[in-house]
């Protein structure tokens, strides 16, 4: 499904079939015993409904025959809750009878009796500094849930990056669970200091020579941390990511890497660490040339995550590094930056990963979390993993091995005329699906109702520097071409705002996007 031709300026939402099932090597799945196939009992279990992400119900009451007469059965007001800033919304689960989401800047757990829209208990964590300082307070999106020992329990990481263990029924703190807090007004139990996991290793942290303050977290002088989307259990193991600096805020190449934390769910007991930038000797480290792996940061992951409980995989999609649009202090690929890596929840260990942007610095982070379901392609059954990213193209792999479903050439891409930028030659292009959306700009795109009207609108575009590839490259101030046209922009194509969803039995993925171009323009920093 395209779009009708424009010049691309306003910014459209819009819905998008996007065709794994509309494309004629693909039929509906078979069945298998991998398959995830949406939610199970009416519950909402996980952020995405199921651990694929699909969002997608078996539910039968709601139908196309009577949506129109659904009417308000009862409204719930968070403005006793304090301040909304960012205006963004959670999606609630439902589990043990409750609807259980978080709400506005505090990031509030709420619990709520489905049937009337009682509140049946809250949980609030003590103020920090580091709540003070988060970009995210009002990016918190859902809860995670599991059962430990026949109990229901709610997970939850905070704007201050804190992992909260609370009863489901009750909204009590997990008594004997994790090694507490020491700040004042944190339960004795329930709760886990992710910074001081996170920076355990790290060298600038080693090397900063004063004693931990749980208060602040890390010193802001030497990096930032905070979280955005709930973590997943899978197999009794909560995995935890994080999000960095927004990109459009990031000031300094040196950062704390987004490294991914896993816990025991029934314990709260550390289990492992994933480091995004692989240290020596590890898997992806000779990508990072000029020793830039011991100060570059980010490559968090702020989108929610996947996960394959029968293959025991999690399924993490990162952003890029340090800084968004600059990359010269970091050549080469760079991972596991702007990519997908499967993770064993057991031991830590990569499984396998897939980079969706090498030497990312278009701000082509990953938006939102990968989707897995199982598809047909002549006549063999695969379990797949489908990732929509900001560039409008949707990743097909093989979940089990990564491989890709349909091939996805290296193809050549424009180079950097910036002084110091050298980009990675080439940028993965999927041959399936097609792009949702439209990618790079050209005369065929123009308005052409009238040919005075494409004659106005070509030169314009032309005047504007409207013109521009996939992949087009930021300048600098002095190029006399002025201000780089991206098409997508850094907001996509696809982006948290409208996750993608599946139905996985259909065999269809429907991907919400945007048709916009944004500027990239770079000056030299004071």
């Amino acid at each position: 499904m395209r779009k009708e031709k424009s010049l691309s300026s306003p910014l459209s939402g819009w819905v998008v079939a996007c065709a794994v099932g509309l494309i004629g090597l693909l039929s509906l799945p078979a069945p298998g015993a991998a398959q995830l196939t949406g939610t199970e009992n009416g519950n909402w279990t996980y952020l995405g409904g199921d651990a694929g992400h699909a969002r997608y119900t078996h539910g039968d009451e709601i139908t196309a025959s009577n949506f129109g007469d659904l009417e308000v059965a009862w409204i719930w007001d968070n403005a006793s809750f304090g301040a909304s800033t960012h205006g963004n919304t959670a999606t609630p689960s439902y589990v043990d009878g409750l609807l259980i989401t978080v709400t506005n800047d505090r990031r509030h757990v709420i619990a709520l009796v489905p049937e009337t829209g009682e509140l049946k208990w809250t949980f609030t964590e003590p103020h920090t500094f580091r709540y003070e300082y988060s970009m995210r307070k009002g990016y918190g999106k859902g809860v995670a849930y599991a059962e430990v020992d026949g109990r229901g329990v709610i997970f939850i990481t905070t704007p201050g990056f804190f992992l909260h263990a609370l009863d489901a029924q009750t909204g009590q703190p997990l008594e004997g669970w994790g090694e507490g807090v020491p700040i004042d007004g944190f339960p004795a139990s329930g709760s886990v200091d992710l910074v001081a996991d996170l920076i355990e290793d790290w060298a600038p942290w080693e090397n900063w020579g004063q004693p931990y303050d749980p208060y602040q977290g890390i010193p802001l002088e030497i990096g930032y941390i905070t979280s955005s989307s709930p973590p997943i259990v899978v197999n009794d193991v909560v995995v935890v990511g994080n999000s960095a600096e927004q990109g459009y805020n990031q000031t300094r190449t040196e950062m704390v890497p987004g490294d991914i934390l896993a816990y025991d769910a029934g314990t709260g007991d550390f289990k492992w660490k994933f480091h995004v930038i692989p240290r020596p000797g590890e898997f992806g480290h000779e990508t990072w040339t000029n020793d830039a792996w011991q100060y570059t940061g980010d490559i968090s992951s702020w989108a929610p995550m996947s996960a394959d409980p029968e293959l025991g995989l999690v399924y993490i999609v990162t952003n890029g590094p340090t800084i968004d649009y600059y990359g010269g202090f970091h050549p080469g690929e760079n991972l596991y930056s702007t990519s997908i890596i499967a993770i064993d929840v057991e031991t830590g260990e990569r499984e396998w990963h897939y980079q969706f942007v090498h030497h990312d610095i278009w701000n082509y982070d990953t938006p939102m979390a990968p989707v897995l379901m199982d598809v047909t392609v002549d006549g063999e059954q695969i379990p797949g993993v489908f990732q929509a990213t900001k560039q409008g193209f949707v990743y097909a792999l093989n979940r089990r091995t990564g491989e890709p479903i349909w091939p996805i050439p290296e193809v050549a891409v424009p180079q950097s005329l910036v002084p110091g930028e050298t980009l990675w030659p080439t940028q993965p292009h999927p041959t399936k699906p097609a792009p949702f959306d439209l990618q790079g700009r050209t005369e065929d795109h123009l308005i052409d109702y009238t040919p005075e009207i494409r004659a106005m609108a070509l030169q314009i575009a032309q005047e504007n520097n409207s013109f521009a590839p996939l992949f087009n490259p930021p300048t600098h101030v002095g190029n006399p071409a002025g201000a780089a046209r991206v098409c997508p922009g850094g907001g996509g194509g696809a982006n948290i705002t409208g996750p993608a969803v599946a139905d996985p039995l259909s065999g269809v993925m429907y991907v919400t996007s945007q048709s916009a171009c944004g500027t990239a323009y770079l000056m030299a920093g004071a």
